[in-house]
């Protein structure tokens, strides 16, 4: 990819979509098809999983959830709604505003950690993939991989845009001052009493995704 200026680098569970309403919907899902103890079994298995591969896993989840229900009508029912699940709907008010916004002085891109099934499937269905035009990259651990990351998209300055301070802070040690961190205080991770509690600090903390639309390319560069 030819170098620009400014690359954004955005994330997308909690930064331009309420990935924590997905979850409540699908335990409410699980329960109803289920039964409550069913519904938690499988957030164990969930949170085993992301244990054990340092993501969230839906659908291998699901997968290891249906033994014992193998001749329940109702679990094949469950990868319907995992994968046509209406993620445009979760997309924050002026989420997709804001990436048009940053595109014009910059090139919007997504970082996301995630699966290669899922993830990307969440990301379609929303509109961000067309919104970034199709610019997406999925890792296991995104702050392990910025080397990656300045191959495919070369830049002079980068911003990445987050809902977990303690991201934003890794890639902070690893980038320096060419990169600007922005905190968005959305989300369960964000709101969690440590997230302040990360250093380096984040360079900007905005409330919301549609703040963005706020700013302009000054704002995102930071003086060494």
């Amino acid at each position: 990819m030819p170098a620009t200026d400014v690359v954004f680098l955005l994330d997308v569970d909690n930064t331009l979509l309420d990935n924590d309403r997905f979850g409540a919907d699908l335990g409410d899902r699980l329960e109803r098809s289920f039964g409550r103890t069913q519904r938690e079994r499988y957030w164990q298995i969930f949170a085993e999983r992301r244990e054990q591969l340092g993501l969230a896993d839906y659908l291998g989840s699901l997968q290891l959830f249906r033994t014992g229900l193998d001749d329940d009508p109702k679990l094949l029912e469950m990868s319907e709604y995992l994968l046509e699940y209406p993620f445009s709907a979760l997309v924050y008010p002026d989420a997709l505003a804001a990436i048009a916004h940053l595109g014009s002085f910059g090139r919007p891109v997504v970082l996301s950690d995630g699966d290669v099934v899922f993830q990307p499937r969440k990301i379609q269905r929303s509109g961000i993939w067309s919104a970034v035009a199709g610019r997406v990259l999925i890792y296991l651990h995104k702050e392990r991989v910025l080397d990656h990351v300045q191959k495919r998209y070369a830049a002079a300055h980068y911003v990445m845009v987050d809902d977990k301070p303690n991201l934003l802070a890794a890639m902070k040690a690893i980038l320096g001052e060419k990169l600007t961190t922005v905190f968005v205080r959305q989300g369960h991770y964000a709101l969690a009493a440590q997230s302040n509690s990360n250093q380096p600090r984040p360079d900007r903390v905005i409330e919301r995704i549609g703040d963005l639309l706020t700013l302009n390319s000054s704002d995102f560069k930071v003086q060494p």
